[in-house]
């Protein structure tokens, strides 16, 4: 009983950090840009991760022919993702990023499809449709015309597509190291290819940028508990429960990130959101009822959820 009650609120735990990582995004984005919040975050996630991995004697050696897979890696996530994600929520409000990037199970289902020829149940097409079919009703107004800004649902979309591509190329890697080193190799990785881009738009904004204790709060939650915390609750539920029974509880995020944005940001949502949302989350579960086989259930670990 007791390990159950771990496991479970070990997952959900790790869904409300995840959630609230597009509610304290928003909050970092008052005080610095989109890549200065993404390169900080990356930059204090590393140290973390690579302290523990040190501490753990975690450290192995990447075989020659993976070295490619990882810059692949890297480049598709946390680099394209971030930018898309990033960039994104600037110009929608935190409940539709979340709802929209509650779509990458989708994608990436689409995507092993294509690319792995797997073969799937009709109520999993039936629920990739709908999860499209809830975005529309969620993004449109009755006249048809776009609520939300069309910039950022196209810069989610990246993000969204950027996690697909990562999946398929962390299928290729996930069984021959562990999970926390993927993610802290991909991370610096990636934070390497964020430096010119970071000295390049963001260094002179960050230094004439008064720092201060409250304006950094919610990057360092973002490395902590979103990129950190999150992940290794999760990775530990995916363990006890399987990573298919945890992916379900990916459908929380939207919903989480809706109520603390509408209690902390003041986010509005009408009926015809919360149906959509409803859709949405509707399609995901069903796009998801056992229509994978192993080994894209094991690249799904870590989709859209590294950094």
């Amino acid at each position: 009983m007791k390990n159950n009650i771990r496991i479970y609120g070990g997952v959900l735990l790790a869904m409300l950090f995840w959630a609230f990582s597009f509610i304290w995004f928003k909050i970092a984005n008052e005080t610095f840009r989109p890549v200065t919040i993404v390169f900080l975050r990356l930059v204090i996630s590393i140290i973390i991760l690579t302290s523990y991995l040190t501490y753990k004697k975690k450290f192995v050696r990447i075989r020659k022919e993976d070295r490619k897979l990882f810059l692949m890696l890297a480049t598709f996530e946390p680099f394209l993702y971030f930018l898309g994600e990033s960039f994104g929520l600037t110009y929608v409000s935190a409940t539709v990023g979340s709802v929209v990037i509650s779509t990458i199970p989708v994608v990436a289902t689409i995507g092993a499809w294509i690319f792995f020829k797997e073969r799937l149940k009709i109520i999993n097409y039936a629920g990739i449709i709908i999860s499209f079919l809830g975005i529309i009703v969620f993004v449109l107004n009755r006249d048809g015309s776009l609520v939300f800004n069309f910039k950022g649902l196209s810069l989610l979309a990246l993000a969204v597509f950027s996690a697909s591509g990562y999946n398929l190329t962390l299928s290729r890697l996930v069984g021959g190291y562990e999970p926390v080193f993927i993610v802290n190799l991909q991370n610096t990785i990636g934070a390497i290819l964020f430096l010119p881009v970071f000295f390049i738009y963001d260094f002179n904004h960050l230094i004439s940028t008064p720092l201060t204790f409250s304006s950094l709060t919610p990057v360092f939650e973002l490395a902590v508990f979103a990129s950190c915390g999150a992940f290794i609750l999760f990775a530990y539920s995916v363990r006890n429960m399987g990573i298919t029974r945890a992916n379900v509880f990916t459908n929380f995020i939207p919903i989480f990130t809706a109520f603390f944005s509408f209690l902390i940001l003041g986010d509005k949502l009408t009926v015809q959101n919360i149906a959509g949302m409803a859709i949405v989350i509707s399609g995901l579960i069903m796009s998801q009822m056992n229509g994978n086989h192993k080994k894209s259930d094991d690249a799904l670990i870590l989709t859209g959820k590294t950094a």
